[in-house]
């Protein structure tokens, strides 16, 4: 029959949270709430990022030239030339022009601060530290994105079933996984962790309830030299949840068994 997995095959946990009331504990942490978000609104806002601060600062830039009264001298060429704030700064597009220049350090040359204008030196200390802010803020979050190991984690190969045989005189429970890249696995770990509901001696009913099964902890088998397909074995032996499992009940019972391989990336660390 289908069941329902807790885990599924592609590493995803099949959980929904409902009913988070405090959802401003996200926004506390928006470095990793940006970087959980889907690619779609992690562009978004990172396009919006860089397009909100430099119209924010173009808008400032054009209400400096306009409160001095820089827009009312162009083209004025009488004997007492006016100096304007930002030289050819004609418009709210030519201000929009210099915040991305000013922002982005292109540095063009045609519209240039002027020392006579000291709330633009300041507004220009200002961007230029903010800008700085906005880029390490966005770059990060792209970075992390970007270096996220889901992909990587395509490459690790599973064996589609899990076999209860005999091995050395010893009933145990095996699957097999391996590695596809060149690039290995460095500090390979695995562990295993048995999910099913139970009810205690006291009667309580507890939901997806996690046991350990030991795939070699105490022996430090538990750590691979991912560099071949290996065999992971959990002995059944009387500390195991399989102990007093039968065959038909093993096929009956509604668990899952989630298997979790952690390591470093040799290319990437």
């Amino acid at each position: 029959r289908k069941r329902q997995r807790y885990v599924e095959k592609d590493g995803k946990c099949n959980v929904q949270h409902g009913n988070v009331r405090e959802t401003y504990r996200y926004l506390t942490d928006i470095f990793t709430t940006l970087v959980d978000l889907k690619w779609r609104f992690s562009l978004l806002i990172f396009i919006l990022a860089y397009a909100l601060t430099w119209l924010f600062f173009g808008l400032i830039w054009w209400v400096i030239a306009y409160s001095r009264g820089d827009l009312e001298h162009l083209g004025d060429h009488s004997w007492t030339p006016w100096t304007p704030c930002v030289n050819n700064l004609n418009g709210f597009v030519s201000a929009f022009l210099f915040s991305i220049e000013t922002e982005t350090t292109i540095g063009y040359g045609h519209r240039v601060i002027t020392d006579t204008c000291p709330e633009g030196i300041v507004l220009l200390l200002l961007q230029a530290i903010l800008g700085s802010m906005v880029n390490a803020f966005m770059v990060g979050c792209m970075f992390v994105k970007i270096s996220q190991p889901n992909k990587r984690a395509e490459t690790l190969v599973f064996s589609s079933h899990a076999v209860v045989s005999l091995r050395d005189d010893r009933l145990c429970l095996m699957f097999r996984v391996g590695d596809l890249r060149d690039s290995h696995i460095v500090e390979a770990s695995i562990r295993a962790k048995l999910i099913q509901s139970k009810q205690t001696q006291e009667g309580e009913f507890i939901p997806l309830d996690q046991t350990d099964l030991s795939v070699g902890f105490e022996t430090g088998d538990d750590r691979l030299f991912l560099v071949s397909p290996l065999i992971i074995s959990h002995e059944i032996d009387e500390r195991s949840p399989f102990w007093d499992v039968s065959r038909g009940q093993l096929e009956r019972d509604d668990f899952e068994i989630v298997v979790i391989l952690e390591g470093m990336v040799e290319a990437t660390g």
